[in-house]
């Protein structure tokens, strides 16, 4: 069995909140031993250097394979140079290898705007690592989501020209799920025929509409919370977990 710890939307912002609950959920996901961590965005409330160094303490050293991707709040180019080491400006892409899975995790940022879009270099990465491994699970990931969730605030900010990504992911029968954050709210649905699993929030809860009448609509007072992605005999299923 395959087992994916999927954290999202820490936030870090230098504030002893924000950093206690991102610590939280990576070491509940951590202590999980899973075959891999993914973090899909918003890492960086601001996108500050002195923010992404505080990540940096966050996730080193530890032998569980970490991959991540930029989040609207993200700044890449402080985001590479900082947790990636890479200098430059380009899409924060990264790949990540198992013996029994592979894990695309797509930079979806649009430098100053809070929605998303996958640009041409982005899906012919993409495709390229779905190429080279085929007949090998594989999972997509980025952070914003590429279908509505019936969350307008959220809605109106998600992946833009969804099309454009179910054209490569149908070329590619070996992808089994496709993942995101930015909703802050443990949530499922479906994108090009495939299972479009959202990560709960690490920084507060994204609400529905007829929950809050608040804008943002969010509860800073709940836990944070994590996915748990499991793969099995070609089945996923994933679990959600509050953090203590």
């Amino acid at each position: 069995m395959l087992v994916l710890a999927h954290v999202s939307d820490i936030h870090v912002d230098g504030t002893e909140r924000n950093t206690s609950r991102a610590a939280r959920a990576l070491d509940y996901a951590r202590a999980l031993r899973p075959d891999a961590i993914l973090l899909t965005g918003d890492i960086a409330d601001n996108g500050a250097v002195e923010e992404y160094e505080i990540v940096r303490e966050l996730i080193k050293g530890d032998d569980v394979p970490l991959v991540l991707c930029p989040g609207n709040h993200d700044a890449r180019g402080n985001l590479r140079k900082v947790l990636l080491g890479l200098d430059g400006d380009h899409p924060a892409n990264q790949a990540l290898n198992l013996e029994n899975a592979t894990i695309a995790l797509c930079d979806s940022s649009i430098p100053g705007l809070p929605e998303g879009r996958l640009d041409d270099e982005t899906l012919d990465w993409l495709d390229g690592v779905l190429s080279a491994t085929p007949g090998v699970p594989a999972f997509v990931g980025m952070h914003h989501p590429a279908a509505e969730l019936g969350i307008p605030y959220v809605d109106g900010i998600r992946l833009r020209e969804p099309e454009r990504l179910a054209r490569v992911l149908g070329r590619h029968d070996h992808v089994v799920a496709v993942l995101a954050g930015h909703a802050h709210t443990a949530a499922a649905t479906t994108f090009a025929g495939l299972p479009l699993l959202v990560a709960p929030g690490v920084v507060n809860t994204g609400l529905l509409p007829f929950e809050t009448d608040a804008l943002p609509p969010v509860d800073l007072t709940l836990p944070p919370a994590i996915a748990i992605h499991l793969l099995d005999d070609g089945r996923i299923t994933t679990h959600y977990r509050p953090v203590p």
